[in-house]
């Protein structure tokens, strides 16, 4: 006889937890529901049920500490096993508790109360993009949408049958139950198998008369103006879940749920990265040389940028908080919009034009001249681009 320790994989100061833990995990390995024609998984799973029928014990597991096997001769050992009394007494290693549902019962198939009876099918969940200007994802919005999708029947209230709820019979084939069970019996005691009756779906019920509008379904192919929050922030891709907004369930189930996928619309002179938004501004060649002011457009309206005298091309201007807000802090924080500034150079001049450019190409002040560096290279240059690159609007 084998170590009842070394059955479950456990040391032999092993705690509670760790002794269901060792038995869940050997059970839902072993079981002979898994492996039917496999004497060795058998044999393995009743090891595994005697070890911890002594093991969970607190008295038994003294004896046994104490004495071994002979300690414990009868408490386990011997007679064939009804894995019926196992579940009652083993429920609790899978989060039973008296109760049903649970993973023991999935496997071992249910103890002696009902899983419950399930009225009607569940709806399927729908998916949808919507679509949003900037502006509004700046903000946030209320947006309503009409969404084409399976309803519930009105005629029968989604029950399916004409009078409702009252125009149903108890299943006969289950009684009501909503499943069917199955008794074996075998060399290692009795195993109870229990499925959902055939007759009836699992509803547990059979409709007398179906409902004429929706031939017994419980809903109809319909539409509904569905209302959407959308909080201030989102990104593109970003889903919102409205629970039950999907697909209406038949004959009176659960209705599924609506997936909201956010889209971005393109905005006509605003790009965004992250939280913060680009604009490309364009200027003249004598507005570079000379300065000037210029309106550019924000999320709001627009707002006045100055261009100093001699600005570059390449050159970025910030207006701090004029971005779009962080979702995760309820908008509190946001992001600036940056205004990237090109010097547009003309592709074809006048005469007149081309000899002004001439002059103004023999001018002193239009001869390039290196940037000198005083000895520190390094310096001037990083100094030289923190100084060009960004500056507040």
């Amino acid at each position: 006889m084998r170590d009842y320790y070394e059955i479950l994989g456990v040391e032999r100061d092993a705690s509670a937890d760790v002794l269901k833990k060792a038995y869940r995990a050997l059970a839902l390995k072993y079981h002979p529901d898994r492996s039917p024609d496999d004497a060795d998984a058998e044999t393995k799973f009743k090891e595994g049920s005697e070890a911890y029928e002594v093991l969970s014990n607190p008295d038994k597991r003294a004896r046994y500490d104490r004495f071994g096997h002979a300690g414990v001769r009868g408490a386990g050992q011997g007679a064939p096993q009804d894995f019926s009394a196992i579940f009652d007494q083993f429920r609790d290693i899978f989060g039973a508790q008296g109760g049903s549902g649970s993973v023991f019962d999935d496997l071992f198939g249910g103890g002696r109360q009902t899983r419950g009876v399930r009225r009607g099918r569940p709806g399927s969940d729908l998916r949808i993009k919507l679509p949003l200007a900037l502006e509004e994802i700046a903000e946030g919005v209320e947006k309503k949408v009409r969404v084409r999708k399976f309803v519930g029947c009105g005629t029968c209230d989604g029950a399916g049958a004409e009078g409702g709820a009252a125009g149903y019979d108890a299943c006969a084939t289950c009684g009501g139950a909503g499943e069917v069970r199955q008794v074996t019996r075998s060399l290692l005691g009795q195993f109870m198998s229990v499925q959902a009756c055939p007759t009836c779906g699992g509803e547990g019920r059979i409709v007398k008369k179906p409902c004429r509008a929706c031939a017994g379904e419980g809903r109809l192919r319909g539409e509904e103006e569905i209302a959407i929050n959308v909080p201030p922030g989102v990104l593109e891709g970003h889903y919102l879940t409205l629970r039950g907004a999907g697909n209406a369930g038949q004959r009176g189930g659960e209705a599924g749920d609506l997936r909201v996928e956010i889209e971005e619309v393109p905005h006509a002179h605003l790009t965004r990265e992250g939280l913060d938004l680009y604009h490309d501004l364009y200027l003249s060649m004598p507005d570079a040389l000379l300065g000037t002011e210029v309106d550019v457009p924000t999320l709001d309206g627009h707002s006045t940028v100055r261009i100093d005298a001699g600005t570059q091309s390449g050159k970025t201007l910030r207006m701090r908080g004029r971005g779009l807000p962080d979702i995760g802090s309820g908008g509190r924080q946001k992001g600036d919009q940056m205004v990237r500034l090109h010097v547009w150079t003309p592709a074809r001049l006048t005469a007149e034009e081309q000899a002004l450019a001439e002059r103004l190409r023999a001018s002193p002040s239009f001869q390039h001249r290196p940037v000198h560096t005083g000895g520190n290279a390094s310096r001037s240059f990083f100094s030289k681009v923190k100084d060009a690159f960004t500056k507040d609007a």
